[in-house]
């Protein structure tokens, strides 16, 4: 929409456009034009008079309610909820766009986080404080595995101050719909936060989801000392809300239209994540994206792979054989996986990803049998891994 005679508005700044009927709809600055600006709104369109309608600009972004409170519910996009619960009990209401972690006060990542999935925590272990995406393709199961490590993620000391943000971006209803199951299969949506912007929302919501969840782990994780577990799926999905939005603007398009200023954009959301010299709680972070034509030059994963540290790739090849999590352990890494794991537990993975490099038919096929397929409902601790681990190397002798 446009708005006229408009004497004083900051681009980002949060307006309210209100109808006839009282009803008010919340949108946000996108483009000043002189006297003139353009607002998106993070809700429809429908039944707005334009000529009986007005529009109050509030001074400020778009903030969210925050509380410990948050434990257990789900919101849209733009943080209201959507379980038939009261509104949040506000104990602070907090910009949504945050900062990123100062490089001065922050930690390298350390802690092993356990999943229980024998390629993630044998070979590509995830670090409290870390930020490791998973490099997807269209079709392959990265809901699964995305599902499956929120569920079962929890640190190697059983701490209880162990949560999960989960924001849902531009998915499908039978997605929303598979994760909502699983979180309520495993229980894990009593220590989760889950915020749903669906397909069907609109684009300017779809902007916000990853900064409302970001905005409520950095409440839990630095201000209530929790560990917080953030997963991000599909950040695809975001870069193309983010391309629709630029369009719109008219701004002057980069690498296959997307913004030139995707790299500081997606900065801005990576870079929130991860531990403070001051603070005891810590935000780690998964990604989730899927590479359009299974190409990893692609604007989004290029982008990804240059502000994280370190990916999981899943793999077309591996999935096709029928393995259960086809991840591609030769592309991908953990940079940070020596700061969590002993002696003994490296000397295993390196033997074992070289074993697998130099092509042995018989020990190829075993590990993608024994270690790569794991039965959904099957849970193995690290000791259970690195046992099965030295069980395979035990071919080669």
């Amino acid at each position: 929409m446009v708005i006229n005679n408009v004497r004083s508005a900051a681009v980002g700044e949060l307006a309210e456009i209100e109808l006839p009927t009282g009803e008010r709809r919340r949108c946000r600055i996108v483009e000043i034009d002189e006297s003139a600006v353009v607002v998106q709104l993070f809700e429809n369109t429908d039944d707005i008079n334009l000529m009986s309608s007005t529009a109050r600009f509030l001074g400020r972004a778009l903030e969210l309610a925050v509380s410990g409170d948050m434990l257990g519910r789900v919101f849209n996009g733009i943080g209201e909820p959507i379980d038939n619960g009261l509104p949040v009990l506000a104990e602070a209401n907090n910009d949504i766009n945050g900062f990123p972690v100062n490089p001065v006060s922050r930690e390298s990542p350390d802690g092993f986080i356990e999943t229980g999935i024998s390629v993630i925590d044998g070979l590509i272990p995830l670090v409290k404080g870390q930020r490791l995406p998973i490099f997807s393709c269209p079709g392959l199961p990265h809901e699964a595995l995305a599902a499956r490590i929120a569920c079962q993620a929890s640190l190697s000391d059983n701490a209880e101050n162990f949560a999960v943000v989960f924001a849902a971006i531009g998915i499908t209803f039978d997605e929303y719909d598979y994760f909502m199951r699983e979180f309520n299969r495993t229980g894990v949506i009593d220590r989760a936060v889950v915020f749903a912007n669906l397909a069907g929302d609109p684009a300017s919501q779809r902007i916000a989801t990853p900064r409302m969840a970001l905005t409520t782990a950095e409440y839990l994780a630095f201000e209530k000392d929790m560990h917080v577990l953030v997963v991000l799926t599909d950040m695809t999905n975001y870069a193309d809300a983010l391309r629709e939005i630029s369009g719109a603007a008219k701004e002057t398009p980069g690498r296959q239209g997307y913004p030139g200023y995707m790299h500081s954009d997606f900065s801005s959301i990576y870079e929130r994540a991860g531990r403070r010299v001051d603070k005891s709680g810590s935000i780690t972070m998964i990604p989730i994206l899927t590479m359009p034509g299974d190409d990893k030059t692609h604007p989004v994963p290029d982008v990804t792979g240059y502000i994280t540290d370190g990916q999981t790739v899943l793999s077309r090849e591996l999935y096709k054989k029928g393995v259960a999590i086809p991840v591609d352990v030769l592309r991908s890494q953990s940079r940070f996986r020596d700061s969590a794991i002993g002696q003994d537990h490296a000397d295993v993975t390196n033997q074992l990803l070289r074993a697998y490099a130099e092509g042995s038919a018989e020990f190829a096929k075993e590990f993608e049998r024994r270690y790569l397929t794991q039965r959904r409902d099957e849970y193995r601790t690290i000791e259970d891994t690195l046992e099965i681990g030295r069980e395979l190397l035990s071919i080669l002798t």
